[in-house]
């Protein structure tokens, strides 16, 4: 079995095989099947039987789905039971590549074209009226057009998940899920831009020129610092919102919990001391939101510690404005130095950083956000009892903190409301809306964020950014 620090890895369906079997119509050698793969550390998910023996002898053909904790874990599966007598493998699938076969997402027509009329409307020559129209109007496009409704997820490839810098050929699958999650959970129609460019100028310049087709920009898994530059020119350019949901989607994800959080062990956001450990897109974003929320005391960490003016020239821009803009009490010292005391430990950088005894030197009960993924900060069963509440990136822990609960409500509620830029008060109200959908008789330790399948989360947050977005004035039309 695979472990992490000593610690059993879960078995998860991303590691997921199916194992079509001939197993000999025998006593026992189902249960020796079974237990093969449960020493060695497999999760058998589902066994389907065949209805009736198959070939001769008495052999029967039967699938079983196997959950493994990694690569190197599914061979390790396979071969147990290549090894269980009675049993032959007739082929390994690996469930995970088979759902990728052909991509995951299409383009289908909203309209029948069975007859002639149906055609002369769609297309020509009936199409020309509309193509007239709005060359006449321009801002028709967001009415007549998929403009309405069409958001582009742009990468280049440079920081794809956890994997780094992989292009944009291999950053396809990721882009390709990002438009499957918009479609499901708001509706809105996105499609993949991977684009193949070598620097800001490039990336900005190809996403100004393919803007007329969509109605908003989601930027994703652009490399710190080139996604701060590219965002910025962007939005100064263009009047469709551009978000950069590495930096924005997960910062009010965060607010969005810690907003439950804080009523969980009883304080409130103005007199909250935030330790962030990261200092890259998702870092500086979260700073920002939470100082709009009202949190004064946010110190924020790199390799070298704590971030405050005068400390170094900062090469990067973003370093130089939380330099400027947080650790007022101008704090120093290494991360382990900076946590004692704390109330609030938020994670977005990688693995161990941070022991137990780190969250223990923290105020009483903390609040801790170990984030990276797919290992966090600090293991949350290591700190049982120390912290007042815990939340990570995973899925196979309480409190996920995932960006899903945000994006497809941010563009929901901007395209509906014609926004043409989201503002910092769209992303507050975003979090704030998060938030309501943990009531409080439930809000506890384990719950100060709603699942990801709760279907109420994108139609409120889509509802209070729209709201938002007429608020600030930055709609195009309110077609509320």
């Amino acid at each position: 079995m695979s472990y992490r620090r000593g610690v059993a890895a879960t078995p998860l369906a991303a590691y997921s095989i199916t194992l079509r079997v001939d197993v000999r119509d025998e006593v026992g050698v189902l249960g020796r099947l079974a237990t093969a793969v449960g020493v060695a550390g497999g999760s058998i998910e589902g066994l389907q039987l065949a209805p009736e023996p198959l070939g001769g002898g008495g052999v029967r053909l039967d699938d079983l789905v196997i959950y493994c904790t990694d690569e190197a874990h599914m061979a390790s599966v396979v071969e147990a039971v290549r090894a269980v007598e009675g049993v032959g493998v007739d082929a390994v699938i690996d469930r995970t590549f088979a759902i990728h076969e052909g991509g995951k997402i299409g383009v289908a027509s909203k309209l029948p074209l069975a007859t002639r009329d149906d055609l002369a409307m769609a297309y020509t020559p009936g199409v020309a009226r509309v193509c007239m129209a709005i060359h006449r109007e321009p801002a028709l496009a967001h009415e007549l057009t998929i403009k309405r409704n069409t958001v582009a997820v742009v990468t280049d490839g440079t920081a794809v998940l956890g994997l780094g810098d992989i292009g944009p050929a291999a950053a396809m699958p990721v882009m390709e899920g990002k438009a499957m999650l918009f479609k499901e959970f708001a509706g809105v129609d996105a499609f993949p831009v991977c684009l193949d460019v070598s620097s800001a100028d490039e990336l900005v310049e190809t996403v100004l020129r393919l803007a007329p087709t969509f109605g908003g920009i989601n930027l994703e898994d652009i490399a710190a610092p080139r996604c701060f530059e590219v965002e910025e020119r962007l939005r100064a350019s263009l009047d469709i919102p551009v978000f950069h949901d590495d930096q924005h989607g997960t910062a009010i994800v965060t607010l969005a919990a810690l907003r439950n959080a804080v009523r969980v062990i009883g304080r409130t956001m103005e007199d909250l001391r935030v330790v962030i450990a990261g200092a890259g897109a998702a870092g500086v974003a979260i700073t920002k939101i939470l100082q709009a929320a009202g949190v004064g005391d946010i110190v924020v960490c790199d390799r070298k510690g704590a971030i405050l003016e005068g400390r170094e020239s900062y090469s990067a821009s973003s370093k130089t404005w939380l330099a400027e803009h947080s650790n007022r009490r101008m704090v120093s010292g290494t991360l382990s130095e900076v946590m004692r005391g704390a109330d609030v430990f938020v994670g977005v950088s990688g693995p161990d950083l941070v022991t137990a005894e780190d969250i223990a030197s923290m105020a009483p009960k903390p609040i801790v956000f170990a984030m990276a993924n797919p290992d966090p900060e600090v293991r949350p069963e290591t700190i049982q009892g120390i912290a007042g509440v815990i939340a990570t990136g995973r899925s196979d822990f309480p409190n996920q903190i995932n960006n899903v609960l945000a994006f497809p409500g941010v563009f929901r509620g901007a395209l509906d409301a014609g926004a043409m830029s989201i503002t910092d008060a769209m992303e507050v109200a975003a979090a704030d809306a998060i938030a309501s959908c943990v009531s409080e008789a439930d809000v506890d330790q384990g719950t100060v964020i709603p699942s990801v399948f709760d279907t109420r989360v994108s139609g409120l947050v889509a509802a209070a950014v729209a709201e938002a977005a007429v608020r600030d004035g930055v709609t195009r039309a309110q077609r509320l």
